[in-house]
């Protein structure tokens, strides 16, 4: 398992700006299994994402703003955003400035957990593979 790409990942997706593209790419480059590779930074960024939809359900506006660094203006794009296309919106969670506002989004709406794991975990395995695919 490799972990500095899943914590990368994870935290891409929560409290820290930044990506895991860069180290996916960079350990596709070392000969790294692309699948195995894939796998585990989607995981990763799913979890992220998870994590930021369980604050979303707590419900708590500082917290959002002071770990997530989401401004008001971002959530309310978000909130537009699920309200126009719905539960299809979060097959979007992977992108920046968007996606980490719609996952909390999410949560604060409560949309399905089930719901909310399918979605997200398409477009963020869609994201890894396209990457992958273009490094291999």
């Amino acid at each position: 398992m490799d972990w500095s790409l899943f914590l990368a990942a994870l935290l891409s997706a929560t409290l820290l700006p930044g990506g895991s593209e860069a180290l996916l790419l960079y350990r596709l480059h070392e000969g790294a299994d692309p699948l195995l590779m894939v796998v585990i930074a989607t995981a990763g960024n799913l979890v992220g994402s998870l994590i930021t939809y369980a604050m979303g359900r707590a419900g708590n506006a500082a917290l959002h703003k002071r770990w997530l660094r989401i401004d008001e203006a971002q959530v309310a794009r978000a909130e537009a955003w699920f309200a126009r296309w719905g539960k299809p919106s979060l097959l979007l969670a992977w992108l920046p400035v968007v996606g980490d506002p719609l996952c909390l989004v999410a949560g604060l709406l409560r949309a399905p957990l089930a719901w909310f794991v399918v979605l997200v975990a398409i477009g963020k395995l869609g994201r890894y593979a396209f990457l992958a695919w273009l490094a291999v």
